[in-house]
Parts: structure tokens; sequence; C-alpha cells
């Protein structure tokens, strides 16, 4: 014993402070190689450096090109670290196969520190197990209750569409950005059944909250989001725009929770007004079901994701709608022909009208897939082993169903990469679904507002060029480029109203 001490007495005394610090650093290194050896059967992909995984090499501006890119090197099943490790999952039939065939196993989200910095996992998008479905299976019931997918909304879009035509009558054909606009009177329709009421466009508390979410959603692809997801323990205290999300996201929680407030101080159990009534009565009812989580933290996070989900969503593919109507005149002036033809200028769309208006529809469809505003969709977690493609994936494996290739996919689509309302429709010019046409994703985790959403997109595309000739500003040639925030937006968009 006395050897061994002596040993390291003049071991220690032999280092300095700077082989220390190489020792522990190569300590770490072989620590987190051994962690995330590569398990057996495991999708190839590229190298990655310690801690960091490819997070240097990844284009958080354009992920979608750059996951095609790695697809055409590693094939349609490839892995990628970004602090952790995922599995991408590329074009149709795959991505059917994995998010359909076996959604079953894929209906957790991973963990992400963001998240539960921001939700605590809660709500409807980044929780899972019991609380998820219970949470699901409440809010698809009130939505269905209050009108979503039924004639019963179909009244409180139309009036919305009016009242924004009336905005944008008011820009006198003047070049303007529509899409603020556009996201409050989405916004409305959500509003309408969560809150109850809609917000005027000039109401400045409701633009506040709207500029808080728009620039929160916008930083969560930033390199500064990516480093706390990794590092999340560390980034708390360093310096740095990421604190802004925290700070903005204080602020629209709060907006919810007065809200909520208000609701319970005229709060009638027996003549429930909107989504919040009726969610302070499922607590009533739920208390002795506690793995539920029917509380009033939880309605906030809930009130949040139906409000950002369906705005953020709609809004962006009628802004891309817009766009490409600049961009494309023709098609402008085929879609009008056909209002023309079915409704006429004496009176708003209707959704009745759809049916005898297929290339509006075709149109409509068409700016969803070349929009591809949710371009890797939201990661699933397996909640068991599952086989793709011969690799074993095991239980807790994170994965993506790539959106973007199944949109732009070649072996599905005539011209994947051009804009083509051909796409849908027959030769006699009937209106066709296809089977790879998924912007709501699919599986157990599809979007529970794709029928509102629907809805949205015909009644107010339509009513838009009812009312207006949509124009790019005198010398101005549209461009198509986009920028990447929670959804890939227009990265401008200035445009003419010309009434009819």
């Amino acid at each position: 014993m006395e050897y061994l001490r002596i040993f390291f007495h003049y071991f220690w005394g032999w280092l300095d402070v700077r082989s220390i610090l190489l020792f522990s650093f190569v300590f770490l290194v072989l620590g987190d190689v051994f962690k995330n050896k590569m398990p057996k059967d495991f999708p190839p992909g590229p190298m990655g450096l310690p801690f960091l995984g490819n997070i240097w090499d990844f284009d958080a501006a354009k992920p979608h090109l750059y996951m095609a890119k790695l697809a055409e090197k590693y094939g349609d099943v490839f892995t990628i670290r970004l602090g952790t490790r995922f599995v991408i999952v590329n074009g149709y039939k795959l991505v059917k196969e994995v998010l359909v065939h076996q959604g079953g196993s894929l209906t957790d989200r991973p963990p992400f520190a963001m998240g539960d910095e921001l939700t605590k996992n809660q709500g409807l998008v980044l929780s899972n197990g019991y609380l998820w479905m219970q949470q699901r299976r409440f809010s698809l019931m009130t939505l269905r209750n209050f009108g979503v997918g039924k004639r019963s909304l179909e009244h409180t879009i139309v009036e919305e569409c009016r009242f924004l035509n009336e905005a944008m009558e008011d820009e006198q054909g003047r070049p303007f950005d529509p899409q603020f606009i556009i996201h409050n009177a989405v916004s409305n329709i959500i509003c309408s059944v969560v809150f109850g009421n809609r917000y005027e466009y000039t109401d400045r508390r409701f633009q506040e909250l709207l500029h808080l979410i728009d620039v929160t959603l916008k930083m969560q692809v930033t390199m500064w989001t990516q480093l706390y997801n990794v590092f999340p323990t560390i980034m708390k205290i360093v310096p740095g725009p990421h604190h802004t999300i925290f700070s903005n996201w204080k602020n629209v929680i709060s907006f919810v929770k007065s809200e909520i407030q208000a609701h319970k101080e005229d709060w009638n159990p027996s003549c429930p007004r909107d989504y919040i009534d009726c969610y302070l009565d499922e607590i009533e009812k739920s208390k002795d079901d506690v793995d539920a989580k029917f509380d009033e933290e939880n309605l906030c996070f809930c009130v949040l994701d139906l409000f950002v989900a369906g705005t953020e969503t709609t809004a962006t593919t009628l802004c891309w709608a817009l766009l490409f109507m600049t961009k494309y005149p023709e098609i402008q002036k085929k879609v009008q022909d056909e209002i023309d033809r079915v409704i006429g200028q004496g009176r708003q769309p209707s959704m009745a009208d759809r049916a005898n208006m297929p290339y509006t529809d075709a149109v409509i469809h068409e700016v969803q897939r070349m929009g591809n505003i949710i371009p890797l969709n939201l990661p699933r977690m397996a909640t068991k082993d599952i086989t793709v493609r011969g690799y074993v994936l095991p239980k807790g494996t994170q994965i993506f169903g790539n959106l973007t290739s199944v949109l732009f996919d070649k072996n599905e689509w005539e011209t994947p990469h051009h804009f083509n309302p051909e796409h849908f429709l027959e030769e006699n010019g009937k209106f066709v679904r296809r089977d790879a046409f998924m912007p709501f994703s699919a599986g157990k985790r599809v979007c529970l507002g794709e029928q509102l959403a629907r809805m949205e997109l015909f009644l107010f595309f339509t009513s838009f060029l009812q009312r207006f000739t949509i124009s790019p500003p005198p010398g101005v040639e549209p461009s198509l480029e986009f920028k990447m925030g929670s959804t890939l937006y227009p990265k401008e968009l200035k445009i003419c109203a010309i009434s009819r």
C-alpha cells in the first residue's frame, strides 16, 4: 500500500493542469464514442463529431435539401446524429410502410430539451402514451362538436373571408405583404373554436401575440436551439438569442392563462361556449383519472398547440398559394374562369361548390405539395423494436418520415419539381386523389386539424380569386425562394390585389 501511495503522489505531482484537461477531454470523448456506438444492423450514415454528431454539417436553413443529398449517398434509410441519433426514412412507399403499417409502434414523440422546457412534454403535439391518447380523444371530439369538418363552422370561415377581403380591398391595388394579415384571419377561425371569439386586425394585444409566436417559431431551427437541445444545462447559463424563445413563450402563456381565467369567471357547465369551457368541464369529470392529466396547466398547453398549429400551417399554405398565383398567372386565370362559371360574383363560395370545381381543387392540392411547409415531418419514437428494410431499429429509436421525399417522389409524380395541377386531374378533367399526397403526415399522429385546414384552404383561396386578381408589384419577378422556421415559408411575398 505504501508503494501505491508513493506512486500516486509522484504521478499527480507530475501532471500539470494542461495534462489533466487533456486527459479529461480524451476520457469524455471516448465515453461519448462508446455511448453513441452504432447498434448492430443499424442504417448507415455520415460520420459525426464527438458530442455534436452532424450538427455542424447540418443545414438548418435547408434541412430537406440536406437530407436529399444524404439519401442520394446512403439510400432511402440512413442515420444522422444531431446531438441524438435519428433515422431518416425516404420515399412514399417506405414512409407509408413505417408511418401507417408500423404506425402502432411509432406513436410516441422523442424527448428534447427545448420542448421539455416550453411545454413539459404536455399538450397535444409533444405528449405521449395514455396522456396523449386521452388529450387527443377529447380534442377531436370537442372540435367536431364545435363544427370542425362540418357545415356549422363554414359560416364562421366565410365571414372571416369577408373581413379579410375588405382589408385587402383597403390596399387599393398597392403592393403590400399579406402574410401577417392572413395569419390573423386564419387564427381567428381556431380562436372562434378555442376562445369563443375573433380578434380585429387592429387589436394591438392580439397582434403582439402573433408577433411573439412568429419570432419564437422561426427561432426553433436556429443553431442556438440545436445547441440547447444537445447541451441544455450549459446553454441555460450561456447568453444568446435562445433565451428570447423562453421570454416570448412566457408572454404567450400569460395571454392564454388570462383567457382561461376570464372563462372561469362566467363559466356555465350546462352551456359550453368553446373548447376552454368543455375542457374545464372535463377537469371536473376526470378528477380520478390522474394519468390523463386534465388540469389547467395542460389546458394551457393544449390551447397553445391548437392555436399555433391551427394558424401557422394553413396561413403559410395560403401565402404560398398567392405567391404561386403571381408566378403562374395563366393558372390563376383558369381558376377564376371556373369560379365565374360555378359561383359567379353574386354570392360567396361554399364547400358545396368544391365538388363542381375540380381545377381549383387540383390547384390547392398542388400548392400544398409544392409548398411543402413541413418538409421533414415531426419526429416519432419507436415504442418497441421494429424492422425497416432489413435494419433493426430498437425501442427508443427516433425516426423522421421525410415528407419532402414523398411529395417530390419521382416514382409517384410525373413532374415532381414543377407546379403542375394536372397531377390531380384525370384526362377528362375530373379531380383525382393521389396516395402520395401526404402534407398532413400519416398514421396515428396524423394532423388532427386536417379537415379544418381543407375547409379553410378552399374557402379562403376561392374567395381571394373571386374578388381579386393577384399580381406581383410592377417590375418585380416573383421568387419562390423560401426560409425555414417551424414551417417552410416564402422568403418574400409582395402582391398587388386588383379588384375584379
